[in-house]
């Protein structure tokens, strides 16, 4: 009897490979509209693990891997230099807006998350 290649691990394996591409894409589009961009993993549980980002300018956005593999591969693809905490120094670098205070301010006193059209 023939021996069989497992192409289950070889198809999961292709799927986190494309995952990781397209990621690195999306990493790569905010560096170039924000002057370069930092990051930093986070694990959110079954969700996967959050990809911080810092561009240059102080913007900052998040993108979702499905784990923590995918989004190691996607910030080594991308070539984002990756911190390994977001420490007060990473942090400093964030530029918030008055859509990010109103949000964080609806949440802290139990009022709207969301600010008002």
């Amino acid at each position: 009897m023939p021996v069989m290649a497992d192409t289950t691990a070889d198809a999961d394996t292709k799927k986190q490979d494309r995952k990781a591409a397209r990621l690195a894409k999306q990493i790569g589009a905010f560096g170039r509209q924000h002057g370069g961009a930092e990051g930093q993993l986070a694990h959110i549980g079954q969700a996967g693990t959050r990809i911080v980002l810092v561009g240059a300018d102080g913007a900052w956005g998040d993108l979702v891997a499905p784990n923590w593999q995918v989004a190691r591969l996607a910030a080594e693809k991308a070539a984002l230099t990756l911190h390994e905490e977001f420490d007060g120094e990473f942090a400093a670098r964030v530029r918030t807006g008055p859509y990010e205070w109103a949000r964080m301010a609806g949440i802290q006193l139990g009022g709207a998350a969301q600010p008002a059209a």
